[in-house]
């Protein structure tokens, strides 16, 4: 019976051997993916992407999600909302070859009709864009030949203010007309001008205009004016400001030099006719097509959009079959195929508790398909190292993810994950330390837990995804700030005073004396910190005394759990040279020191120093001049103190050479025993494969036909064994590193702690200057009414202020610096975080990385 999985170690894994028929080999792939508890070799390593067997059908998948994608470009552009995916996870079952068919033939078929209705719509949007600007630039030009025609448009001077002599005929004809149009006047035509008119955006008429007149030496003569309304290009649905402009010049070659250079600068040229009448002809004949045009393009959109809502409804449901079935045939292409037996040969890691659950629904595919033929779960031997698979549920899943950020734990190694779910939230705890701002966060966790169900299904931007990942860390780090802050007697810098306190004043007090306070007689304050030491003179230098040593004493404590996991893991893998070489000596190194430094620590707090009538020795250069004078001591903190110095600096110092050299020769020993004996060196091949000879590939034949229930031989080649050479050299470089690391760390480390002294001193004091800027001083006011609109307005500056700056970045910080105090102060005990990760074939691991909304 396979262990049970704890969050402690990783799971037991097995290296299995799958045998699937042929036929079924799609919908086996379809139920372990559902499943999510199989990681799938490629057993098709040196095989071209091109040249594999499923090649084919992904290809035709990629095409149908080229299409789905297509549609629901085609919706964001038209703002028709896509049903949620949500709605489908829960429901879909793997479909048959049949509907993806069917799907196939669904989608190129939409995809036809969508693109045929698009085309349609931009070419009618296009003429329709045409045409208003053709109406523009009848609008404005015939107004300008209206002004021209009855000598009130003044001539264009050039720019060295010279005449420009174009129009000069034109305007010296008298008007013989009654009505003042062209039937008694003289035409441009007559007078061998010409002219072109047209449309071009606003931000190019200036350099239009120098180019035109360099080009053509000022022989022209132009008029422009804005179109008031934005007209939209229907390439990319933009709001685009132009002018209609009319040019005037003489000669066919310039008009054709003119034409040239608009639309050269992306002008768009429309025929007008100077003709009053004509012209009024062709703006009817424009309102009429604009009109026409309108009418079409209202339908096509309303059949466009139809066609797409229809497609909305199914999208989300069709993009994830097809993104499933992708992946299902990507992984049969890790597959070998047996060309004798028509079978699909497999082999997949997977946690050994999970193999009855995998029998078990392979057999319920078997059922299914009506097959005779079983599939065949067999397990297989091998010296590769298995992926790291730690089980996590909603609440460990983020602590663990803690930990695999530093480092994925190795096969079966003591995970970190499991103290972290404590001492991570703790040490934040207790830099965080404040029973208010504990609460604020706790509420804000349990108000995503309470809707984290809905959160799920909405789509959140990266800072909120981030919180609402980590909601059950911080419900934890809210839940130890609250107590922590009990503890520190600290709720928004003010003091809890709901018991009465151990300290006493004297009754008569005068104005500037300095006063103490004495200790009640049989009466000590119940928990945490007295309330009267927030108002003493002399709290900061209590308080600073006071979380400076438990902040060694936490850090002490911390390491020395971690430095245990290293015995542990030494058991574990049953490596008596670790227990020996490197956990006993660096246990007794560490204790030797900074475990004699915490034990003074508390002995300095349970002695009553007044009574005795001295004041208490400095334990910061006790500990320096252990090292620098050894066997001397000014001030005596207990009976034969130097003695017991020089005593554990002896142990201490013992240890270095225990760790440089046990581990190393004892291997190098243990390596020419072995070879002694005539052992095979480690590097030498030990494995015989199913492949080298006709006996071995009867019995994988044999297997084969039995009830799956036995060890396989290895069908396929696992690569060469995980072991190298021995090389004492490698081996002592490696243990003179981790002896000088582990030595130098020893105190670094323990200096690092002191960081949950100064966070929470920071922390302490940001909150009281926030307070006595704001509410403090509302309170403070003379008058009630001007009390009481202080009061409102300064709350609401410092309720602000203490989420942003006290919640939000205190908090981060206090965050950042708990996550360094576990990846670096303690997991380097005992952490050789240099697994490989469990990645299985999961449908939901897929949709949960590239979500379909």
């Amino acid at each position: 019976m396979a262990p049970r999985d704890t969050f402690f170690r990783s799971s037991d894994m097995s290296l299995t051997q799958l045998y699937i028929a042929n036929e079924i080999g799609r919908e086996v792939v379809s139920a372990l993916g559902e499943l999510g508890s199989v990681q799938f070799r490629d057993l098709n390593p040196d095989t071209n992407a091109f040249q594999r067997t499923f090649t084919k059908e992904i290809r035709r998948l990629d095409n149908v999600e080229r299409q789905l994608r297509y549609f629901h470009a085609q919706m964001d552009k038209a703002a028709i909302p896509m049903r949620s995916s949500a709605e489908f996870s829960d429901t879909l079952a793997a479909p048959l070859a049949s509907e993806i068919d069917e799907l196939a033939e669904r989608s190129e078929s939409l995809e036809q009709r969508i693109s045929s209705l698009n085309d349609s719509y931009e070419t009618l949007k296009k003429r329709e864009v045409e045409l208003t600007e053709w109406r523009w630039v009848l609008r404005e030009t015939g107004g300008f030949f209206d002004r021209a025609h009855s000598h009130t448009e003044e001539i264009r001077q050039s720019f060295d203010n010279d005449e420009a002599p174009l129009l000069r005929d034109v305007e010296q004809q008298p008007s013989r007309g009654a009505n003042g149009d062209a039937q008694g006047q003289q035409s441009f035509l007559e007078m061998n001008i010409g002219f072109v008119a047209g449309v071009i955006p606003r931000d190019r008429i200036g350099a239009f205009e120098r180019i035109l007149w360099r080009t053509l030496r000022g022989n022209l003569y132009m008029n422009q004016s804005e179109i008031p309304e934005p007209i939209v290009d229907p390439t990319n649905n933009e709001e685009t400001h132009k002018n209609c402009f009319v040019i005037f010049a003489h000669g066919k070659n310039i008009i054709a030099k003119i034409r040239k250079i608009s639309e050269s600068l992306g002008a768009s040229l429309y025929s007008v006719d100077e003709n009053s009448e004509l012209r009024r002809d062709q703006v009817h004949e424009v309102n009429t097509r604009l009109s026409d045009v309108g009418n079409v393009l209202r339908n096509t959109k309303n059949t466009l959009d139809a066609e797409l809502s229809q497609i909305a409804r199914s999208l989300a449901a069709w993009m994830i079959i097809v993104r499933k079935e992708k992946a299902v045939y990507d992984t049969l292409n890790r597959f070998s195929y047996d060309q004798a037996r028509k079978t699909l040969i497999a082999e997949a890691w997977c946690p050994t508790s999970s193999l009855p659950l995998i029998k078990s629904t392979l057999q319920d595919v078997n059922d299914r398909a009506g097959l005779s033929v079983p599939t065949i779960v067999n397990q297989i031997r091998t010296n590769k190292t298995p992926p790291t698979y730690v089980r996590t549920n909603k609440f460990t899943e983020a602590f663990q993810t803690i930990v695999n950020a530093y480092g994925i734990p190795k096969y079966t190694e003591a995970n970190p994950g499991l103290y972290t779910v404590v001492t991570f939230p703790f040490m934040f705890a207790v830099m965080f330390g404040d029973f208010g701002h504990g609460t604020l966060m706790t509420l804000c966790a349990t108000a995503m837990i309470f809707w984290e169900r809905k959160l799920q299904k909405t789509k959140l931007d990266e800072l909120t995804y981030m919180a609402f990942y980590g909601r059950y860390i911080m419900l934890m780090m809210g839940l130890f700030s609250m107590y922590t802050g009990i503890i520190y007697n600290d709720i928004f810098s003010k003091a809890f005073t709901i018991f009465t306190s151990q300290w006493q004043w004297p009754d008569n007090i005068e104005k500037g004396q300095a006063v103490e306070a004495t200790l009640k007689d049989g009466y000590r304050f119940p928990i945490g910190l007295d309330w009267n030491w927030h108002e003493a003179e002399n709290s900061l230098l209590f308080t600073n005394s006071m979380k400076m040593k438990m902040s060694i004493i936490l850090g002490w404590a911390h390491m020395t759990y971690a430095l245990c996991l290293q015995y542990s893991n030494a058991r574990h893998f049953k490596s008596k040279v670790d227990v020996i070489g490197n956990f006993i000596p660096s246990m007794l190194f560490f204790q030797s020191i900074f475990g004699y430094l915490v034990l003074t620590i508390l002995y300095k707090w349970f002695v009553d120093w007044g009574a005795r009538g001295q004041s208490p020795p400095g334990l910061l250069n006790m500990l320096i001049f252990m090292f620098l004078s050894p066997g001397s001591v000014e001030e005596e903190l207990y009976p034969h103190q130097s003695t017991v110095q020089v005593i554990l600096l002896l142990i201490a110092l013992v240890q270095v050479p225990v760790m440089l050299f046990f581990k190393p020769f004892y291997l190098r020993w243990e390596h020419n025993q072995a070879r002694g004996l005539g052992y095979r060196g480690l590097g030498e091949p030990s494995r015989v494969s199913a492949l080298d000879d006709g006996e071995a590939d009867g019995r994988a034949r044999d297997s084969m036909a039995s009830d799956g229930e036995g060890v396989a031989m290895i069908a396929q080649d696992l690569g060469d064994e995980e072991h190298e050479e021995f090389d004492f050299s490698e081996i002592m470089i490696h243990q003179v590193i981790h002896t000088i690391e582990f030595c130098l760390n020893c105190i670094s480390h323990t200096a690092s702690y002191l960081r949950l002294w100064a966070l929470s001193l920071a922390h302490q004091q940001l909150s009281i200057v926030l307070w006595n800027m704001t509410l403090g001083g509302a309170f403070e006011q003379e008058t009630n009414a001007m009390r009481v609109i202080m009061i409102v307005v300064t709350f609401y500056m410092w309720f602000t202020l203490t989420i942003a700056i006290l919640c939000v970045m205190e908090g981060t910080s206090a965050m950042l610096h708990s996550l360094r105090l576990h990846w670096v102060e303690a997991m380097s005990k005992h952490f050789m975080g240099d697994g490989i990760p469990f990645a299985p074939f999961s449908f939901k691991t897929l949709l949960e990385e590239d979500p379909v909304d």
